[in-house]
């Protein structure tokens, strides 16, 4: 797999050339669905269009979770709708250093759905105002327009995924992205139940970036991220999850498979095992 991070000065040279990109604005905030698109309404980079989390990244929260993976003919349907094609190259970008979402963005064109050549940038919006990159505000600007659909039909690879009965089974190392009080139970602001998958790794999401919001070098990844001949990833809801995928990738290491219904699918029975603390994670 080719690097799938691209800086803000090689998409500002790759915007000026002919063949620019495709820009997808994929900023989210997990209590405020109607947020992504205000923000981007607000500003974003020029040409940009708006990927929403919750109507474009995720089916209906329930059964799978708070934001299970949509029907595939449903993710057909958002990328035909935006224009995205396997001939253009296409970068995602949000304001959590990929955070959200545009590493389940990635994930989902470039993993899931099998796009040749998708990129995340380093950084997001913040790198990319910091060195200078153009700033459109407003919905409608003269680069904006509808977008000419695409006829694309992608050929999921199902195999990138897992469900609860599968990390069940103990054959995967489950590498959890939430925040280590999160995955110690000691607080959950989110879902009604504390604590983690048992066996599982933390690995908070935000330990892959710098102080500055790019993500560490991949030798540093290297050398953090957890090691087991099988890895699953997961957070609160498929989200963080992926950014551990995409670090993964950024080390060049084998990509774990995305467990999409995470830990408020894995609750959501009252009756799969929970731990709390540190004292079983790993293995």
């Amino acid at each position: 797999m080719q690097n799938p991070l691209i800086t803000a000065q090689a998409l500002q040279d790759a915007l000026a050339s002919t063949e620019p990109p495709q820009l997808l604005d994929c900023r989210a905030r997990l209590d405020d669905a109607a947020a992504g698109e205000q923000l981007w309404r607000d500003g974003h980079l020029p040409a940009s269009r708006h990927l929403d989390l919750d109507r474009d990244l995720a089916g209906a929260a329930g059964q799978g979770g708070r934001h299970p993976l949509p029907d595939p003919a449903a993710f057909t349907a958002v990328v035909q709708r935006l224009g995205i094609d396997p001939a253009r190259p296409v970068v995602v970008y949000d304001d959590r250093g990929g955070q959200l979402a545009a590493a389940r963005a990635w994930w989902m064109l470039a993993v899931w759905a099998g796009h040749p050549d998708v990129r995340v940038l380093d950084g997001g919006v913040e790198v990319w105002q910091q060195q200078g990159g153009e700033w459109t505000a407003g919905e409608k600007t003269a680069h904006d327009g509808i977008p000419t659909p695409s006829d694309w039909q992608p050929r999921f690879d199902h195999s990138a995924r897992v469900d609860a009965d599968a990390v069940a089974k103990g054959t995967m190392l489950p590498v959890d992205a939430r925040a280590a009080a999160r995955f110690r139970g000691d607080s959950e602001p989110v879902d009604p139940l504390a604590g983690h998958i048992p066996g599982a790794a933390s690995r908070p999401s935000a330990d892959n970036l710098t102080a500055d919001g790019v993500f560490k070098p991949a030798t540093t990844l290297e050398a953090e991220l957890p090691d087991a001949s099988a890895v699953v990833a997961y957070c609160g809801s498929g989200i963080t999850a992926c950014h551990n995928v995409l670090a993964y990738a950024v080390a060049g290491r084998e990509l774990p498979r995305l467990y999409a219904g995470s830990w408020s699918d894995w609750i959501s029975s009252g009756e799969r095992p929970v731990a709390t603390g540190n004292e079983d994670a790993g293995r």
